[in-house]
């Protein structure tokens, strides 16, 4: 019965109560509302009831999550569960429990928990039983049903009664097997250790003695012994923190090059080249006070660190001392040595806050110094910095400018003075900057040449000139008839450092092969530097090429060396008269004779002459009585970009 029909039924039967009272009431009867009074006191207790009964059966519902809840945390708990009596009779068991002894957790219930305990630590459990305290992590053995004895945690709590009275006991229990081995394992090792400590504590004298040499390579460069970067730096930044505390102090850092040290490595061999070296330290640490350091970069790179110095004076007077003393003659394997450097100084009151700025300022003073000449010395000021800047900017600005494509091929024409028409192109190379607009290659070529980025933009500028080449001589081959009997050549700049590329053949062969531009009508121009620094190979270089088919020009001639006796080595095709004996007047100051010279000893070696820098008209014409076969120069063109030379070549004019 619920509520709602436990209340009509009471209310049915008060009703029925008040009827008879409403037919009695004539006759006063102290009974019967006695009897109404009761019923309803009855009525108002039931009620009462019914509602302590509805918050009972709420209780119990949260009391039975609670218990499950319970329950299910104590039955999927991964350690071992047990709660006794007083007695050690088993009353609940998890299954971890059951698992842990071997059985199912039914048998275990109403069990001795002593059965299950090892007979040799039952009298531990007995005690335990017996105390009424918690007793934290005791180790005793447990027996399963089946299987041997293993060792466990045991934890034991009391469980009391409202009445505080003890009823039984909680027990935990954790398998420690595992354990127990990993602490064997350890004591074992622990004894092999305590057997090995005897044998380090032997090597420690050792161990130490190879430490310090370690230390000393770790901070010494291994050919001279003089302290290495890492030391320096040490030293000089001690340097500098002290400066910053007393402002009267000074110091400098000077930056050494030998100079020509290259040539003497490679002519006399690397082992002369160390001794060199060896020497060179010497006499550094000759030229340095007990105060100072002189250490060894690498290669032929030495820094000196001058401490407490009075003034600049004071260090130009040991730069001297230095220069004076690399100076002096050293017999190498009977071979008489001398040398210089290019020295860079950075003073410690340009104030800088890192010992690494020092060290760059002196390395920027240093290249200045070498620009000037052998053994001169530059000091670092701070318009240094700035060129430094600038150029570091230049060479960010070059990289990305190779990434984005940012150059362009122009071209000025090269034309055959006896007939007057164009017989080819030399390819120059323009940078549209972002910002400048077109850059013209003076002002960026000296720079791609010293990081090497010059190589990247000589690889691109091939392929470029000899694709356009090959398009316009498809385009024009059969309309203008100039062409079809002598096919436009292009003529391509070719740099020291790429010109010693091991994969420069390969390079120039696949260029060829991707545009389909035949090799006769491909000529390199390299200039006379190239060829004489390093005589032998480049004959064998030059030789490759010529094997490939392409055509050899030698690029500026007249202004490097003395080299007419020596062509006859190098099959080369053409010599080009650098533009400052053809430019102006031609008859000033004794132009016309070198370049009279040049043309009648080229012709007798067999080989054609381009004339750069034509301007007038009495130019050419003078060119041609000397029998010189191409004019280039702005009397022809300008350098015109590939729209404005097709346009050209279209006109086909003559001269």
């Amino acid at each position: 019965m619920d509520v709602d029909e436990f209340s009509q039924q009471i209310a049915e039967l008060r009703s029925r109560v008040r009827g008879i009272w409403r037919r009695t009431a004539t006759q006063p009867n102290s009974q019967q509302e006695l009897m109404i009074a009761a019923f309803d006191e009855l009525q108002v207790a039931l009620e009462e009831l019914l509602t302590t009964s509805e918050e009972l059966e709420l209780t119990r519902a949260r009391a039975e999550i609670e218990r499950q809840r319970y329950k299910g945390l104590f039955d999927f708990a991964p350690d071992g569960y047990l709660v006794t009596n007083t007695v050690g009779k088993i009353l609940e068991a998890n299954y971890a429990a059951a698992t842990m002894l071997s059985v199912r957790q039914k048998y275990l219930v109403g069990k001795p928990l002593i059965l299950f305990i090892a007979q040799q630590d039952r009298q531990i459990f007995s005690s335990l039983i017996n105390n009424s305290q918690q007793i934290e992590d005791c180790v005793i053995d447990l027996k399963p049903r089946l299987g041997t004895s293993f060792p466990a945690s045991i934890r034991t709590s009391p469980v009391y009664d409202s009445q505080e009275k003890l009823v039984g006991w909680r027990w935990l229990l954790r398998n420690i097997s595992e354990t127990k081995k990993a602490e064997e394992q350890v004591a074992k090792r622990t004894v092999e250790l305590a057997k090995a400590n005897q044998q380090l504590l032997s090597e420690i004298t050792e161990h130490k003695r190879a430490k310090s040499q370690l230390m000393h390579l770790a901070f010494h460069d291994i050919l001279t012994g003089l302290p290495n970067r890492a030391l320096f730096i040490n030293r000089l930044e001690d340097a500098v923190n002290y400066s910053q505390r007393h402002s009267d102090y000074l110091f400098a850092v000077l930056f050494l090059d030998l100079d020509r040290f290259k040539v003497i490595n490679d002519s006399l061999g690397h082992t002369f080249g160390d001794q060199l070296l060896l020497t060179v330290a010497q006499r550094l640490q000759e030229c340095l006070r007990s105060t100072d350091i002189a250490a060894r970069l690498g290669g032929d790179e030495f820094i000196i660190l001058l401490v407490g110095i009075r003034d600049v004076f004071e260090v130009v007077a040991v730069v001297e001392r230095i220069q004076k003393n690399l100076a002096r003659t050293v017999v190498l394997d009977g071979h008489e040595v001398s040398t210089t450097a290019s020295i860079g100084i950075a003073l410690s009151i340009t104030g800088c806050k890192q010992p690494e700025d020092y060290l760059r300022d002196a390395d920027i003073a240093m290249y200045r110094a070498k620009a000037q000449g052998r053994a001169c010395y530059e000091i670092f000021n701070t318009d240094m910095h700035i060129q430094a800047m600038a150029h570091l900017q230049l060479v960010n600005e070059l990289r990305r400018a190779i990434e984005l494509q940012e150059f362009r091929v122009y071209y000025q024409p090269i034309v055959s003075l006896s007939h007057g028409r164009i017989t080819g192109f030399e390819a120059l190379v323009r940078w549209l900057h972002p910002k400048h607009g077109i850059v013209l290659p003076e002002y960026f070529m000296s720079t791609a040449q010293e990081t090497g980025l010059i190589i990247l933009i000589e690889q691109w500028l091939l392929h470029e000139a000899c694709s356009q080449i090959q398009q316009w001589r498809k385009q024009f081959s059969s309309t203008c008839g100039d062409l079809a009997e002598c096919p436009l050549t292009i003529n391509v700049n070719l740099c020291t450092t790429r010109f010693s590329q091991e994969n420069l053949l390969p390079h120039i062969n696949k260029v060829l092969q991707d545009t389909g531009l035949p090799a006769p009508n491909l000529t390199l121009e390299i200039t006379e530097g190239v060829i004489m620094e390093n005589h032998d190979k480049a004959i064998i270089r030059v030789k490759q090429l010529r094997n490939l088919g392409i055509k050899l020009a030698i690029d500026d001639f007249g202004t490097g060396y003395s080299s007419l006796g020596r062509l006859h080595h190098f099959p080369i095709n053409q010599l080009k008269i650098d533009r400052s004996f053809v430019s102006g007047s031609i008859f000033d100051d004794g132009n016309l004779d070198i370049v009279q010279t040049i043309i009648t000893l080229a012709h007798k070696l067999g080989v054609d002459v381009t004339a750069e820098g034509v301007e007038t008209e009495e130019q050419v014409a003078m060119l041609r009585k000397l029998s010189c076969e191409y004019g280039q120069g702005y009397f022809f063109s300008y350098p015109l970009d590939s729209s404005q030379a097709t346009a050209l070549i279209m006109t086909n004019p003559k001269w």
